[in-house]
């Protein structure tokens, strides 16, 4: 998907760490498709947020959320000069909307995963979503993730 993807990739994960480890050349392949026109953005949890630490107290894995958070922006700072790549943290008053629900979206469809109480993201289920109305299930969860970046702070440059 994010291959055949031309207009908007925005990856609405807590930490979205797991992208920069599983996807081959994932760092060249953003540049690429911002480059040739593509909205690329990242909505991240603050890794110094409270939302944060709670959900490192909930997880009590080797691999906190904070880490997984840094994984991410020390690799969107490999990119600060490309336009196009955008980042933001979810407002402190949305991150508990945000840590709960991952949207990653691309073009017309998404993947989306409800983080289940006690376990990290990747051990909770995912929907494949493609869009196929107005209002659908496609729409209703991509509205979700571009009010929680409307509402963002720019993630400092490193």
């Amino acid at each position: 998907m994010i291959s055949d993807s031309r207009e908007d990739l925005f990856f609405a994960g807590f930490t979205n760490y797991f992208l920069w480890l599983e996807q081959p050349n994932f760092l060249s392949t953003l540049r690429v498709k911002a480059e040739a026109g593509c909205r690329v953005r990242f909505l991240l949890g603050d890794p110094n947020g409270e939302t944060t630490r709670q959900r490192e107290r909930v997880e009590d894995v080797a691999l906190t959320v904070s880490t997984r958070i840094r994984i991410t922006l020390e690799n969107l700072a490999k990119l600060r000069d490309v336009e196009g790549v955008e980042a933001r943290y979810s407002a402190a008053d949305d991150a508990t909307n945000h840590v709960g629900l991952s949207v990653f979206r691309f073009d017309s469809q998404a993947l989306v995963t409800p983080h289940l109480a006690r376990l990290v993201g990747h051990d909770s289920p995912m929907m494949h979503l493609r869009r196929q109305q107005d209002g659908g299930m496609f729409d209703r969860f991509a509205a979700h993730a571009e009010e929680l970046w409307e509402r963002g702070a720019s993630v400092p440059v490193a």
